[in-house]
């Protein structure tokens, strides 16, 4: 059974955000291995300088790195330069990372400032979920549904219809 996880940075704070996610992970279980890997946010000013994100970034990549080094698993980050999908497709995307041999598939969500550009670059595929802009706690449950429904849509299920 393949593994998938989102790394994410920061927390859920809302109840109904953390149930969203906890319901979509009860699900996989029928589908997959799945994890949500909670990275912590690096605390920035309220006008912070180009220098001080970078900083910040490269903080929050060194946090991923042991995901990012993993030899079996395939690496998937969420950014707004990414390619779009439609759910087939990434049921597709999903199915093929397994069939070449990866029995990991991380996905990368990084804070309001994205992810550092060497994540990004470590990476298999850029994903991006729409050219809008999401608030990061909607954005985690709108990917976990995501992924629910491509393993369903794998499945020939009943839920994508």
């Amino acid at each position: 059974m393949i593994k998938v996880n989102i790394v994410c940075v920061g927390k859920l704070k809302e109840r109904y955000w953390r149930e969203a996610v906890e319901e979509y992970a009860k699900r996989l279980g029928a589908y997959c291995t799945f994890a949500v890997c909670e990275l912590p946010e690096s605390r920035l000013t309220d006008s912070p300088s180009e220098k001080e994100i970078t900083a910040a970034l490269e903080k929050e990549a060194a946090l991923m790195d042991k995901y990012l080094t993993a030899k079996v698993a395939y690496n998937i980050a969420l950014c707004i330069e990414g390619k779009t999908a439609s759910s087939e497709e990434l049921s597709r995307l999903l199915t093929d990372a397994g069939v070449k041999g990866f029995g990991t598939v991380n996905l990368f969500i990084g804070s309001s400032f994205g992810l550092a550009e060497r994540v990004k670059k470590s990476c298999g595929y850029r994903l991006s979920m729409s050219p809008m802009t999401f608030p990061h706690q909607l954005a985690r449950v709108m990917l976990c549904e995501q992924v629910y429904r491509a393993f369903s849509i794998a499945a020939n299920g009943k839920y994508h219809k």
